[in-house]
């Protein structure tokens, strides 16, 4: 399988980390996506032993390489654009998240998407963390009953940010930048879609970021009855011993699981159990690549990463107007 990688903004070591489990693919291209050179990618390639032939124009090597994957991990601002033309030109789309943002940007996705009969996943490598995806496993089996109620945290130190963060054209956003992963691992646990969302941000004190919120909150209904929350901040220390502390709490009428630290704490009729996950048994982009090759179902599906991008932005948009929101239409697919 051919594939061709298109910057370097966010999560693009994704493929790296999934390289060895789908030894068959060949970074066949590289570009940045903008101006700077593409020097951090061919790096990388080089490092796993891949040899792409670099380009300065990202249009220009879909056209000339038609590469069966656009792993897309450029300027946030151009991330549906350069979705749309991949899908519209025969080509699956592994994109970091969110692929849009704004509606009209992911409607021109979704539109590009239903005419190619094509894939495309977002880049929620999270599902995937050894304690999350094992703590998925644990819920699914029953471990807490009946989920009724789901908090999420992702917590980060601010440090000096690129000008791009400073402006929300470019930047998009804390809620959907540092949310996505907060609001999926909702979605993920309580297998259903959103109903209402009620939302709150803030940009202050944030060291001169511009338009960077500082701290954002998200309260979701799902339709299955489930109520859930993502706690989003640049609040973390500097001298904090890890760029970011992730937690999850899954509340069910049996029992209560938590995790934090890299560890899963579960209570329950069993009692109270600290568990240390197993290293996980897969990962987001071999994932992808296996459905597309095997037909063996992703963790995280086309539809579920439409349906996250449109949660965030609606939680976006709840924040900036200071309402309840309604979800209604395809999102909820």
């Amino acid at each position: 399988m051919k594939i061709v990688l298109v910057g370097c903004f966010g999560h693009i070591g994704y493929v790296f980390r999934g390289l060895e489990r789908v030894p068959s693919v060949e970074i066949a291209a590289v570009a940045s996506g903008s101006e700077a050179p593409a020097d951090v990618l061919t790096s990388l390639c080089l490092e796993h032993g891949q040899h792409p032939v670099v380009y300065r124009d990202w249009q220009q090597m879909f056209d000339e390489v038609q590469p069966d994957v656009a792993c897309i991990d450029g300027p946030f601002d151009k991330h549906a654009e350069m979705a749309a033309y991949a899908l519209a030109h025969g080509i699956h789309v592994f994109c970091e998240k969110p692929i849009a943002l704004d509606f009209a940007q992911l409607a021109m996705v979704r539109s590009a998407w239903l005419e190619s009969g094509k894939h495309i996943r977002s880049m929620v490598g999270l599902r995937y963390a050894d304690a999350f995806l094992h703590a998925y496993k644990l819920v699914d089996s029953g471990a807490v009953g009946k989920i009724k109620f789901i908090r999420t945290q992702k917590s980060y130190k601010l440090g000096r940010r690129p000008d791009f963060y400073k402006v929300r054209k470019s930047y998009g956003g804390t809620i959907p930048w540092v949310g996505s992963h907060a609001v999926d691992w909702i979605m993920f646990y309580s297998q259903a879609a959103f109903s209402a969302v009620t939302a709150y941000h803030d940009a202050d004190d944030n060291c001169g970021h511009g338009d960077l919120e500082m701290v954002g909150h998200a309260l979701f209904k799902m339709d299955n009855g489930v109520i859930a929350d993502a706690g989003i901040d640049y609040l973390r220390p500097a001298a904090a011993s890890t760029h970011g502390d992730d937690r999850v709490r899954i509340a069910g009428t049996s029992g209560v699981l938590e995790v934090r630290g890299g560890k899963i704490y579960l209570i329950n009729g069993d009692g109270e159990q600290e568990i240390v996950p197993p290293p996980a048994d897969r990962d987001v982009f071999s994932d992808f690549i296996l459905e597309l090759t095997t037909g063996r179902p992703a963790l995280v599906t086309d539809a579920q990463t439409f349906a996250l991008t449109y949660a965030v932005l609606l939680a976006r948009e709840s924040a900036d107007r200071g309402k309840t929101l309604e979800f209604t239409g395809f999102e909820r697919s």
